[in-house]
């Protein structure tokens, strides 16, 4: 298991990058005070909750991480290549 230290790193270093949800809705997002921002919402979505999406990688769907802020962007962000490179 990768530790959570090595998926924050690259998901602050690809912060302003396009990515997609799982239904392909574009976004990007920006990195301030421990939470993610989307450009789409007004969600913040807490580092806490990715600590707690990781914990379940590979994720197939949104499903297990329903209970979490924003899961479709917690998908899309930590499925991408950018982030898990070939690590899940």
């Amino acid at each position: 298991m990768v530790s959570f230290e090595t998926i924050w790193k690259p998901i602050e270093a690809h912060q302003g990058e396009i990515f997609h949800q799982i239904r392909g809705q574009q976004f990007t997002y920006k990195v301030e005070s421990g939470a993610v921002i989307p450009d789409t919402t007004n969600r913040q979505l807490p580092r806490s909750h990715f600590a707690e999406a990781a914990k379940l990688l590979p994720l197939r769907n949104t499903v297990p991480v329903q209970h979490l802020q924003g899961p479709s962007y917690l998908y899309a962000i930590l499925m991408d290549r950018k982030i898990r490179q070939s690590d899940w």
